[in-house]
């Protein structure tokens, strides 16, 4: 399951970005004194109190300027806002309400999602510098101080508890994000797994501009399927509505359970393919590498051990990856395409034994003795696997920097010898012990 998305909103200059990057640990959004610095959406993985989570900064909001670059932020934080599960509303304590507040405050209402509310800038804290932002009609707002660390521990506890009340609630289906470049056949194959009409399908590239959630039950199992727009190079993005149409994609990528790769298997794994998969690949998600429009390509017998060997060459950098070669047209091995989700998302999800995780890296050292630097050897004192989608791994060792990426994908193929981890990533993190 996807962290929940936290989503920081406001006009510009309110020390937005000051917030995220204390919560994120580190500076990564740019924080200047002017507005209009954070234009793109900017993602950091973080956790309070042991609950996991995803904050996005985004842009100022100015919801009447008609200047391009205003309305292109302004499209931004929109589509955070969407895709958030809890949103962050920053005014300035110093500089008081104006009417930009009043008009994003407004908007958050009709949202239907929880808003906290939260006044930057009060260095030190009194009623009466918070009393009139109770007129934004949001709750009770949060006195912090975004620079001084101020309060920060007060709007996580509050952002935290919104994730307990929603627990029982939790959607149990598997999520499903068809992605790929436009005219690959998404659409088509959504209907046809869904059995019927749900999106437009025509011969014409753009045709589904959001990303759209249908769920649906198959055999017992529930699934939440996500047709999205496809995604075109950045110098191919036209118009705002496709590039903010783009950005929902990459969003349902990161909140799938499973992603579906839909190739048109006629042009065969383009480069933009490879990119798309590649992000995939980053997000940590279990994928599926479907070709599609098998009924045009001229057969012998040996054609899909043809496309196979591509697919390998091309994709070296994930050769976890499982394939599927179908037809959404004519429904040709369609059936059996959610048994394969089903297969890649156990996968994704399976957890290893701590004793016999041990035994299997010990057997790898003793086969294949790690090299040595400046005289010292790598040590692997223990491993355990701390989470799951992907399956994460964690070696205590005596340094960090002794083990050599060579060994480490020694390591993750000696696990995937052991395991079926096919079509998922996995991942191994070092941590240092001083037992040397």
């Amino acid at each position: 399951m996807s962290n929940p998305l936290v989503a920081i909103v406001g006009r510009p200059n309110v020390g937005k970005s000051t917030f995220f990057n204390k919560v994120a640990g580190r500076k990564i959004s740019i924080t200047e004194d002017k507005p209009g610095v954070t234009r793109d959406r900017l993602y950091a993985d973080t956790e309070w109190r042991g609950k996991p989570f995803t904050i996005v900064d985004t842009g100022g909001i100015e919801m009447r300027s008609e200047d391009t670059m205003w309305v292109e932020i302004k499209n931004q934080a929109e589509v955070a806002i969407d895709t958030a599960q809890i949103i962050l509303l920053f005014v300035d304590g110093k500089e008081g309400l104006t009417s930009s507040d009043y008009d994003i405050a407004d908007k958050l209402r009709r949202c239907k999602k929880p808003v906290i509310l939260v006044v930057n800038k009060i260095d030190e804290y009194s009623e009466d510098k918070i009393f009139e932002f109770y007129s934004l009609g949001l709750g009770e707002p949060y006195p912090v101080s975004a620079e001084h660390g101020k309060g920060i521990g007060d709007v996580l506890d509050e952002v935290v508890s919104w994730f307990e009340k929603g627990e029982n609630a939790e959607d149990d289906s598997i999520k499903i994000a068809v992605v790929g470049k436009p005219n690959a056949g998404k659409s088509s194959l959504v209907n046809k797994l869904l059995g019927f009409e749900r999106s437009i399908v025509t011969d014409i590239a753009g045709t589904t501009r959001d990303a759209i959630d249908t769920k649906f039950s198959h055999n017992g199992t529930n699934y939440t399927i996500i047709d999205t727009a496809g995604i075109r190079k950045k110098s191919k993005v036209e118009d705002n509505i496709e590039y903010y149409s783009v950005m929902r994609a990459f969003d349902a990528v990161r909140r799938a359970d499973v992603c579906l790769l839909v190739v048109d298997s006629v042009d065969g794994l383009t480069e933009q393919d490879t990119k798309i998969v590649g992000y995939v690949h980053e997000q940590g998600k279990p994928s599926l590498i479907v070709m599609n429009k098998w009924d045009l390509i001229e057969k012998d017998t040996n054609t899909i051990n043809k496309f196979q060997d591509k697919l390998a060459q091309d994709l070296k950098f994930m050769d976890y990856f499982k394939s599927i070669y179908i037809s959404a047209k004519t429904g040709l091995r369609t059936e059996k395409l959610l048994s394969m989700v089903n297969e890649v998302y156990e996968h994704a999800r399976y957890r290893v034994a701590t004793g016999t995780l041990n035994d299997v890296i010990a057997d790898a050292v003793r086969t294949s003795e790690p090299p040595s630097y400046n005289g010292r050897r790598l040590k692997i004192y223990y491993a355990s696997q701390v989470s799951v989608a992907p399956p994460t791994f964690v070696l205590f060792v005596n340094s960090t920097d002794l083990l050599h990426f060579s060994y480490e994908r020694f390591l993750e193929n000696t696990l995937r010898k052991n395991f079926d981890f096919s079509g998922t990533p996995i991942k191994i993190i070092t941590r240092e012990r001083n037992n040397d």
